[in-house]
């Protein structure tokens, strides 16, 4: 994804969800965030080097697995899909470590 294909729409107001399993059980708006994206970029940046497809991990819409009623705990299998709108989908499959390692 380009810069000038971000901004064609608003970056401050993307949908952005999380599946686990096909299931949607984080579904908000980058305009949600606490924190714009700049102004992220610019703190990161006095401290160290950003380089192309690095991933800036900020926190998280309500839904999380802990706030579930009953809890909701990832498991080996699991499928987790992470995905912005215009940006795309981080898809990364649970494995549980090995108790002999």
């Amino acid at each position: 994804v380009t810069k000038d294909e971000i901004l064609v729409s608003n970056v401050h107001n993307l949908g952005i969800r999380c599946r686990v399993n096909g299931h949607t059980l984080q579904d908000s708006s980058t305009s949600q965030m606490v924190f714009k994206c700049g102004a992220l970029i610019a703190f990161l940046s006095r401290f160290m080097t950003l380089m192309p497809g690095d991933i800036i991990a900020t926190g998280t819409p309500p839904g999380v697995g802990l706030g579930r009623n009953p809890p909701l705990w990832l498991k080996h299998g699991d499928v987790v899909e992470c995905e912005i709108d215009r940006i795309g989908t981080l898809s990364n499959p649970v494995v549980s470590v090995s108790k002999t390692v």
